[in-house]
């Protein structure tokens, strides 16, 4: 099977065909144009995780409550998803993109940013921290990053970070929460998979969205890159409507 084949395999088995991914991350190039492409989505099943919608401030994309008298505790689901500054291009599910944000800026490393952070602490589940970051100062380079608990002792964080070589047009490196549904949910496991980035971020938007879990999807949101940086696009699609 060639890497396209491989690619849609592997979409439809963890995604389309997985009632729960959970949240997810892809970074990619395109196949139609000289961009790269970032995808980032959210599900949730319970009434607290569903009040929430992306919204998008030039190229900044966060979540926000769609009804704030029903939000319990915004700590783990209110946050930047999206952040960029000079050519570097970062993407995760919670706080830490602000984490990665500022340690890069004050000449630390992506490595070093997540060092400081855990797991959610959600137990029983205990969420894993999933970040990725494209960065395009010089040589195009991307790393992407889970931290999930110990399956000895929850208390403690496994870090596992990659950096795979950039993939060829059409193809992009992703990592997602879970594997599956499940009580408790099982963390993903593995290295970053591939999946499909065939046709325009307009494509991929629809492609992804329809993939997801009708019932749990809540939002998803593709980031548009030119080969040489700045002037981004973000595009979303949300659930619930303010």
């Amino acid at each position: 099977m060639d890497l396209e084949g491989r690619a849609q395999e592997t979409f439809e088995r963890h995604i389309a065909q997985n009632t729960y991914p959970g949240r997810g991350l892809v970074i990619g190039r395109s196949a139609v144009e000289a961009a790269w492409l970032q995808i980032y989505w959210i599900m949730g099943r319970s009434a607290h995780s569903q009040n929430r919608r992306f919204v998008v401030d030039d190229t900044i994309l966060r979540t926000e409550p769609v009804d704030e008298s029903l939000v319990e505790d915004p700590s783990l689901i209110i946050y930047e998803a999206m952040l960029e500054e000079n050519d570097v291009y970062l993407v995760t599910n919670g706080n830490q993109t602000r984490t990665i944000y500022e340690a890069l800026r004050l000449g630390g490393t992506f490595e070093s940013a997540l060092a400081t952070r855990e797991r959610e602490p959600d137990a029983p589940n205990y969420t894993p921290r999933i970040s990725g970051m494209l960065d395009l100062q010089g040589e195009p380079s991307i790393a992407i990053s889970i931290l999930k608990a110990n399956v000895m002792d929850p208390a403690q964080t496994d870090r596992f970070t990659y950096r795979p070589a950039p993939p060829q047009p059409g193809l992009g490196y992703a990592i997602t929460t879970y594997e599956s549904d499940g009580r408790p949910l099982p963390s993903f496991e593995g290295e970053p998979l591939l999946l499909p980035c065939q046709g325009s971020a307009e494509t991929l938007l629809d492609r992804y969205w329809e993939a997801l879990d009708e019932k749990n999807r809540i939002s998803l949101a593709v980031k548009r890159i030119p080969d040489h940086g700045r002037h981004s696009q973000i595009m979303a699609y949300n659930r619930f409507a303010q």
